[in-house]
């Protein structure tokens, strides 16, 4: 259990390259919640991560990179696909130390999906987009099978890809049910996490660059919308909502932000109780913008956000965060047996120590 004298915790983690677990974890207060930088060997940007359980972890970055570890982050062992170093791969879902889906984001045939089934030994494309206008940003799953992809606006709505076989192929839904995007409107491809699933049939995407930033949700996998306006600043292409986690299908927690590091993110995070319908500032928000959010398992109001400049801990379902670290990470995940990794810039990849 994380308990509340965990918040005042604080990290200053270094950013050097590789990322090694010697350094960059020298605390700056006592404390008991840090993370512990494990020693990737490499030196790309990882802002795709699926965390599986404590042994367990996936991470996909920029080259072509997908690492995974089966020791607790003790070894990483590149595997990633053959040929797609010059591909830039932004989320990653995995059901086990075998299995895994990833997605390769940009314009055109820059979108791609690859999935593995041998603990990435060998990998397949399974889908590849062709639409000059498309531009895939995050994936998602309900379950083993079940899973979307999205990408920005394509003739003014969202496209939906799905898969119901576990990513071996994959099928645009019908645009009818997306409401319309608002002008400039678009997804961040920042932590993998603009589209997120809990249950079998709710999803929910999250987006910034327009007017409102907004938080769409879907009760039947994808196949109809309704659109939410969230409090965190939009009007501008580097705001909005960057990321959104739910521990059930009520309650929510939304990040972000203006990730431009001269600039002030002050309303960094929202709350929802009724599945995304409606937002609440949080009373107390992060101190700047922030990319990634997920939800522990245990207590069921606890998350941890991360950003480039840090990390917080919300005990009350994010109406207040304490910065318990200062080094830079992109994304964070934490699983069902409590274990949380985070991922970012410069190969670092940490797992939380409590």
């Amino acid at each position: 259990m994380v308990s509340a004298g965990l918040c005042g915790a604080a990290l200053a983690a270094s950013t050097s390259a590789p990322a090694h677990a010697e350094r960059g974890d020298r605390p700056t207060a006592r404390s008991t919640l840090r993370w512990q930088v494990t020693d990737t060997g490499s030196t790309v940007r990882f802002r795709g991560l699926a965390a599986v359980s404590r042994g367990t972890a996936w991470a996909a970055g920029s080259k072509g990179t997908v690492l995974r570890t089966v020791d607790g982050g003790r070894g990483w062992k590149n595997v990633s696909p053959p040929g797609a170093g010059e591909l830039e791969f932004r989320d990653i879902e995995a059901f086990g130390p075998r299995r895994a889906v990833a997605l390769a984001i940009g314009e055109g045939e820059a979108s791609r999906v690859f999935r593995t089934e041998d603990g990435g030994a060998t990998w397949t494309e399974s889908f590849r987009n062709t639409d000059p206008r498309a531009f895939y940003d995050c994936l998602t799953f309900f379950d083993r099978q079940h899973g979307l992809a999205v990408s920005d606006p394509v003739d003014g709505k969202y496209r939906i890809l799905a898969t119901d076989d576990g990513g071996r192929s994959w099928n645009v839904l019908p645009p009818e049910g997306m409401p319309a995007a608002q002008q400039g409107e678009a997804a961040f491809a920042a932590s993998g996490q603009c589209l997120v699933s809990s249950g079998p049939r709710d999803v929910w995407l999250a987006t910034g660059g327009a007017a409102t930033a907004r938080v769409l949700h879907s009760r039947d996998r994808g196949r109809t919308w309704s659109a939410a306006e969230s409090t965190i600043p939009a009007g501008d292409p580097a705001r909005g909502v960057f990321a959104v986690a739910f521990r059930d299908r009520r309650h929510g927690i939304a990040v972000g932000g203006d990730y431009r590091p001269e600039q002030a993110s002050p309303r960094a995070a929202a709350t929802s109780r009724d599945a995304g319908r409606t937002w609440t500032q949080s009373e107390r928000p992060p101190t700047a913008y922030r990319s990634g959010v997920s939800r522990l398992p245990r207590p069921r109001t606890a998350a941890i956000a991360v950003g480039p400049t840090g990390s917080d801990l919300t005990l009350d379902s994010g109406r207040t965060w304490r910065t318990f670290d200062t080094g830079s990470y992109d994304t964070v995940d934490c699983t069902p047996d409590s274990a949380c990794w985070a991922s970012g810039e410069k190969g670092r990849i940490a797992r939380l120590h409590r």
